[in-house]
């Protein structure tokens, strides 16, 4: 059954269910979604993020426009400028297909979706994630040397489908390898996908020694327009 939801449509940003996603809110399209999000009564306070497939705004024909598959984010923390504008807090929770979008109910776009259904349990999936976990570390500290830095191992979930959010929201990855990891359903069908671009990257920093700059990165910190 189809449920409508707001919609942040964002230019080069994937969002993964468990991944943190700060926002600076200036336009005043959301600056009222905000609004009505904090005086909600009652129900999650949450907007769809869904990429844009190319570029940073999205035109007359916004359903062509966006990737089929997006993210819900819930409002966790929200700090208001004197002259309107917000910085919020939110973070992925559920991943959605969009079915369809309208223009003109609202300022901002509404869009009709579908949720779709957590991770079924994998036998092969906690086998994949030790793997991952791996080659995750090593990748990372392979980022930390090109970048010149020295980070401490971070301590990873052992869940397979949060692990497997994690590296797609934490890796440097090109928006149609991150969007399609959001898009692939079953853990283990995640985890299979990130090892080869997990080999692929390492592989390419090291023989680079340097971070790719093409490669469409996650911003942690967007404005939104």
């Amino acid at each position: 059954m189809a449920e409508t939801l707001p919609l942040f449509p964002l230019g080069h940003t994937v969002l993964f269910p468990g991944a943190v996603l700060p926002l600076h809110v200036f336009e005043e399209r959301y600056r009222e979604l905000v609004r009505t999000l904090v005086a909600r009564d009652g129900g999650p306070r949450r907007f769809g993020v869904v990429a844009i497939r190319q570029g940073w705004e999205v035109g007359a024909d916004a359903v062509r426009a966006l990737h089929g598959v997006g993210c819900a984010a819930e409002l966790r923390r929200v700090s208001r400028y004197p002259d309107g504008r917000f910085d919020i807090i939110t973070m992925g929770s559920q991943r959605f297909r969009l079915l369809a979008v309208a223009e003109g109910l609202r300022p901002y776009l509404v869009g009709d979706v579908e949720w779709l259904p957590a991770d079924p349990p994998d036998p092969d999936a906690a086998a994949l994630a030790r793997h991952v976990a791996t080659l995750f570390g090593e990748y990372m500290a392979t980022v930390a040397a090109a970048r010149d830095e020295q980070v401490a191992p971070a301590e990873l979930p052992t869940d397979p489908s949060m692990l497997s959010y994690l590296v797609a929201s934490g890796a440097v990855l090109a928006l149609e390898d991150r969007q399609a990891l959001l898009e692939t359903s079953g853990a283990a069908t995640r985890l299979r996908a990130e090892l080869r671009l997990l080999k692929r990257e390492t592989t390419m920093l090291r023989r680079l020694r340097a971070l790719p700059t093409s490669t469409g990165e996650l911003r942690v910190t967007q404005s939104l327009s």
